[in-house]
């Protein structure tokens, strides 16, 4: 039995052992108040309640697969000249001092700094790199870059937001950071479908992608609305008109956000787009003015806007941050909710209930 359990723990070498590799990131808790000030691109997982820790590592292990690790070594390479100029000096003397240095080897030096302590990047393992499909033309390959070399410690440069909800994960990019994250999730759908995506998804629900973020404030919300229906149709050129559209907004804990915004907040625009109705007639105004000849069309629509409340831990009472992104027909569910389609079959009833 015990031998079972531990099989269990360490994974069944089909995906749960890689994740048995990737270290439990530490929050980033600058993240919110970044969030606040730019738009962010990231994904937004669902998982079962009190299960965020082992739903965070097999995120982490789909992500990796198709994120390269752009930016670890530059952060390390920064992290350390920061670190190699401080003890170059003296504080009190202001006098230079001669600064120990370490040999590097070889695989570190074609990783980039394979001892970066930089806390709030992810830290996984990517030995086996992972071949994805931009077969049809349904993936840029400039927005999925190619695998990294091997080596000891690479990550996706995502950062993990602390949450005042549970059953949630939010993982975001640096603002300048703006990978496609709609045809990250498509590729993720087509490999699950054909059965070459191997690793168990025994936490995850649904995974969002985020292609913008922003304050709920109309003069904030409309224009981004319309920038992503403007990309949505200059990717797809051939879509017939006119245009079908939908609109999906999840709120989850209404009731206290809008309690605690009444309380704290004098912004009646912010309290008006908790409404559902305010909220879709702002959406439906910003697509029509990137799409004029644009009709709702809720049980067949070619381009579906989704909006998510993002339950932010540590930002200012009142301030109310949401997720959007423009997505095509195939990558959402329309019945019982318009939202992202769930990863696995069973996790439509789990996730509604959250």
């Amino acid at each position: 039995m015990d031998k079972k359990k531990n099989n269990k723990e360490q994974g069944n070498g089909n995906g749960d052992g890689e994740r048995g590799r990737i270290s439990i990131p530490r929050y980033d808790y600058n993240a919110p108040a970044a969030l606040l000030g730019k738009s962010h691109r990231g994904f937004l997982v669902t998982c079962s309640i009190h299960r965020e820790k082992s739903a965070t590592l097999e995120a982490i292990s789909i992500l990796s697969k198709y994120l390269k690790p752009q930016n670890l070594e530059e952060s390390c390479d920064i992290d350390a000249d920061k670190r190699n100029s401080e003890r170059d000096t003296d504080t009190d003397t202001d006098t230079p001092v001669i600064a120990k240095r370490r040999k590097v080897s070889d695989t570190e030096t074609e990783g980039g700094a394979a001892n970066c302590d930089d806390q709030h990047q992810l830290h996984t393992n990517t030995n086996t790199p992972t071949e994805i499909d931009h077969a049809g033309g349904k993936l840029d390959p400039a927005s999925l870059p190619q695998n990294p070399p091997a080596t000891s410690q690479t990550a996706p440069n995502l950062s993990l937001v602390k949450l005042a909800r549970s059953g949630l994960l939010l993982l975001t990019f640096p603002a300048h950071d703006t990978p496609d994250t709609a045809a990250i999730m498509s590729d993720i759908f087509q490999r699950l479908e054909s059965g070459s995506l191997k690793s168990p998804l025994s936490w995850c629900h649904r995974i969002f992608p985020i292609q913008a973020t922003c304050r709920l404030d109309e003069k904030e919300l409309r224009p981004i609305v319309t920038k992503l229906v403007l990309q949505f149709m200059n990717d797809k050129p051939g879509v017939a008109r006119p245009i079908k559209f939908a609109v999906g907004y999840i709120r989850r804990g209404l009731e206290e956000t809008k309690k605690t915004v009444k309380d704290s907040s004098r912004d009646s625009d912010v309290v008006s787009l908790l409404d559902r109705g305010k909220c879709f007639e702002v959406v439906a105004s910003a697509v029509k003015d990137a799409v004029s000849d644009s009709s709702v069309d809720l049980k067949s629509p070619e381009l579906c806007i989704l909006l998510e409340l993002l339950p932010l831990s540590g930002v200012p009472n009142g301030s109310l941050v949401a997720a959007v992104s423009v997505l095509p027909r195939n990558l959402v569910s329309i019945k019982p909710r318009l939202c992202i389609k769930p990863l696995i079959s069973n996790a439509s009833a789990k996730d509604d209930r959250t």
